[in-house]
């Protein structure tokens, strides 16, 4: 569909198109809005584009994938395995650790770049969280696609078992930490393994929910064993 104005063509979206042009360009003001009224800022556009990857994937997979029909007890335990596994993710990747005893500070909200912020920060003497967006839908995404291999694969995630390596993201400040106290703290190798992180966990990411949304051997070879 397109609208004529003055001889010049202007192509409309329809569809599902429109929605989600709707989607992306929404993206976009809350974006400007979130800068516009925080502290946050646009001071590294890789990083947000990042953060907009894993939020725009996540989103596509989900409204993309459907669970095949199952009975009760299959789905509470595909929700059970689900369940867990968004659980490990949030260790593994960060957004749920130990506490920090009384250095504790309590709730706060942290203008973090858009997609990685508004985060919220709770700082307890026993636990410590840090909600991301981008990562926080991400992994909810991610045991989604879970839940739905479970159901549609008779019982296994396997598939999903790479997507522990998506909180790669937490294991490279580590490495950084260990060269940081070799090379000096303002080391130029620091940086750079910190930058690299970010990159290295969104290609990680990309291909976890890829094979968790194609599944491209697990639920046949699975199908094919029930059946021999």
């Amino acid at each position: 569909m397109a609208e004529t104005t003055g001889g010049l063509s202007i192509p409309v979206p329809t569809g599902r198109r429109l929605y989600w042009a709707l989607f992306l360009n929404s993206q976009l003001l809350a974006a400007v809005g979130y800068v516009l009224l925080t502290a946050a800022s646009f001071d590294s556009l890789r990083l947000v584009a990042y953060a907009a990857i894993w939020l725009n994937v996540s989103v596509w997979v989900v409204v993309n994938s459907r669970p095949a029909a199952a009975t009760d007890r299959a789905r509470r335990r595909a929700l059970a395995v689900a369940g867990g596994y968004f659980a490990l993710l949030a260790v593994a990747g960060g957004l749920v650790t130990v506490g920090i005893g009384e250095a504790a500070t309590g709730l706060r909200i942290a203008p973090l770049p858009p997609g990685y912020g508004p985060a919220l920060l709770y700082s307890g003497e026993w636990i410590t969280i840090t909600l991301m967006p981008n990562y926080l839908v991400g992994y909810a995404a991610l045991a989604y696609l879970v839940y739905v291999t479970v159901i549609d694969a008779a019982g296994s995630a396997a598939a999903g078992l790479i997507g522990l390596f998506s909180c790669v993201s937490c294991s490279w400040p580590i490495l950084a930490s260990v060269v940081s106290a070799i090379t000096g703290g303002g080391s130029l190798v620091v940086t750079s393994a910190l930058r690299v992180s970010y990159g290295l966990s969104t290609a990680v990411f990309l291909l976890t929910a890829g094979l968790l949304y194609w599944r491209p051997t697990v639920v046949p070879w699975l199908q094919r064993w029930r059946s021999a």
